[in-house]
């Protein structure tokens, strides 16, 4: 260990790792007027997409929309660098559908890097963290591994998946963080000493592959869409030329090829002991998990614009080389291709998310935040929003502000740090939206609506955005009272018969018939109506026409939840005092130490019984 130290410039703010998490606590905190610096071991990695070319998603998608909608940047940086778009669950509700986008990934990395490198307030300093610097309880700065100090009031821990990383393929192990990066092997015994509690979990990358060695005519075409909005509502549309991406699929040769190497597979074998994703394994993992079924997708995504390497999106696998090369061959279309980069596994440090706040801040070390997957998540998606958080938070605090805390009905963004902290996870935890009770009202459509006031009120979101926003919800507001308009029986008779309606008695308006599933469409056709209106807005409006029964109930739903969430819990009550408390709950409840009743009911080993005591002790404390 290097034992001299020296002095560089002091700063407010140090956030540790330029991943997605670590870019968007960094832009938090310069753009909100903190002076920050942000430690990378590699400029190069800067926004680096390590997995997937591709932002959104199922769920993702949302979580995109909310970081830019709070003032974020990975919405802008995807539109910047999409190479094609595409709207997901078209054919299910307006809930469950989300954007999802091909990046070109080396733009992707280059146009974050040149954002941050053009951020006022924002110095990137490329180095390794050894230990995070604390007196008294509060975190004072973070020491390098050449014994550099830079001094701060706050710190964010944004490490990836870096810490004691180790790739992993066939029966070999090699230190190292992801795509031959170094990995940072010197914080992790800094932070078991400070009191986090640290366990390992893997995840994996598939083959990417020469472009030109693969047959692309035995491969479903899949176009992307012009015709849909961007992630950003910064950005004025989506890319008019889009690249393509293929579909085929792995067959019973694929599937032999695996069961008969399953020997020399590091998740079979012992070799691999962190824990993976449930919801994104390996192709060995599925070929044993789903052995009924007969083939898989594979999609063949193009990494970049300035490369011929395609990412096997569905093929992930820690297996030995030689069976990689067999095994990608014996899928259609990739007959005679040609590996550029192998894929592999790797397994990293985590903490566990029961010790941290919702606000992201550790509870046993102030000014101590942590976001991305570090905190166990999966994906950049979920990475980004909890930097954002984490970074924002972090400069509400040195402003002597109150820190922001989004409950679960206001966005996917609380349903992900809610479970974290609440729930902790097992497991690479990766959004979903099953895991929202409220997901009709958390549309991607409306997260401006949702969240750009509390990003602005923050000072993150700026004038432009904010303006936009105005303009939008007026032009909503106008469309609801267009579609509010009447039309007499005479006018409308005709149109209602046509589309399997009886005769009419009264006017009907306009959005009666949108509500009796009449094709938007066809009423813009016939009555003239919604003229020169963005379609964006148009969809907002009527989806809250559509569902404005559901939308009701889903309201009724959350004033209900939101008086639990009202009522506050002392932080420093004693829950083992608390006589009625089932012992399990004491221990719960002391460990996470909820802010209110409405997170103690949602902790793993609290029961309904155990908050009406809750309730009774906080009505004789009052």
């Amino acid at each position: 260990m290097v034992k001299n130290r020296f002095y560089t410039t002091e700063y407010d703010a140090v956030v540790v790792g330029a991943g997605h998490a670590g870019c968007e606590a960094a832009l938090a905190l310069a753009r909100t007027g903190i002076k920050t610096v942000m430690l990378t071991l590699n400029l190069d990695s800067i926004a680096f997409m390590a997995c997937n070319p591709s932002i959104g998603g199922t769920a993702k998608g949302h979580l995109v929309r909310e970081i830019d909608a709070l003032g974020g940047e990975m919405g802008v940086n995807a539109d910047k660098t999409a190479l094609q778009i595409r709207m997901l669950n078209v054919g299910k509700g307006a809930a469950v559908q989300s954007l999802r986008s091909q990046a070109d990934k080396n733009a992707y990395h280059t146009q974050m890097k040149k954002t941050l490198e053009h951020t006022e307030n924002l110095s990137i300093l490329q180095g390794e963290a050894a230990e995070i610097l604390t007196e008294n309880g509060k975190v004072t700065g973070v020491r390098t591994a050449v014994g550099e100090i830079l001094t701060a009031k706050a710190v964010i821990l944004a490490t990836g998946v870096y810490l004691k990383g180790e790739i992993v393929v066939g029966e070999t192990k090699q230190s190292s963080g992801p795509n031959g990066f170094a990995p940072a092997n010197l914080l992790t015994e800094n932070l078991i000493s400070l009191g986090f509690k640290v366990r390992r979990f893997k995840t994996g990358t598939p083959a990417r592959v020469d472009g030109r060695t693969v047959d692309f005519s035995k491969c479903e075409k899949q176009d992307g869409e012009t015709d849909i909005y961007p992630f950003s509502y910064l950005s004025d549309g989506v890319p008019q030329k889009q690249t393509p991406c293929y579909l085929t699929y792995t067959n019973e040769k694929t599937h032999e090829i695996i069961r008969a190497n399953l020997h020399r597979s590091p998740l079979y074998s012992g070799v691999i002991k962190g824990t993976g994703p449930r919801y994104c394994p390996s192709i060995e993992d599925k070929v044993v998990r789903f052995a009924d079924k007969e083939r898989h997708q594979i999609f063949l995504e193009p990494e970049s614009a300035d490369t011929a390497e395609v990412y096997v999106q569905g093929m992930s696998s820690s297996l030995p080389h030689d069976v990689q090369r067999d095994m990608y061959r014996t899928v259609a279309g990739l007959e005679h291709v040609k590996i550029m980069r192998y894929a592999y596994a790797i397994e990293y440090d985590c903490i566990d998310t029961l010790d941290v706040f919702p606000t992201l801040e550790f509870k046993k070390i102030e000014g101590l935040y942590t976001a991305g997957q570090i905190n166990g998540t999966s994906g950049y998606e979920e990475a980004a929003a909890q930097g954002l958080i984490a970074g924002l938070n972090a400069s509400l605090k040195l402003r002597g502000k109150p820190q922001i805390v989004l409950r679960r009905d206001e966005a996917y963004i609380g349903v992900l740090i809610d479970d974290l902290v609440t729930k902790g996870t097992n497991e690479p935890y990766r959004m979903m939206t099953s895991r929202a009770e409220h997901r009709i009202h958390l549309r991607q459509d409306n997260a401006d609506f949702r969240l750009t006031q509390i990003g602005y009120d923050a000072g993150l979101a700026g004038e432009e955005r904010y303006q936009r926003f105005c303009e939008r919800r007026r032009a909503v507001e106008e469309i609801l009272r267009e579609l509010d308009g009447r039309v007499s029986p005479k006018d409308a008779d005709g149109f209602m018969k046509a589309h399997g309606f009886g005769e009419l008695f009264g006017g009907v308006s306009y959005a009666d018939m949108i509500r009796r599933a009449i094709p938007l469409e066809d009423i813009i056709e016939t009555f003239g109506i919604l003229q020169g209106r963005r379609r964006e807005d148009i969809e907002t409006a009527c989806i809250g026409v559509k569902y404005e029964g559901y939308l009701k109930r889903g309201l009724e739903q959350i004033e209900k939840a939101k008086k639990l969430e009202d009522k506050k819990l002392p932080a420093d009550l004693d829950y083992m005092k608390i006589d009625g408390l089932r012992l399990e709950a004491r221990q719960k409840l002391n460990q996470i130490r909820p802010a209110n009743l409405g997170q103690a009911g949602r902790i793993s080993g609290v029961n309904p019984a155990d908050i009406a005591v809750l309730m009774v002790y906080l009505s004789l404390r009052s």
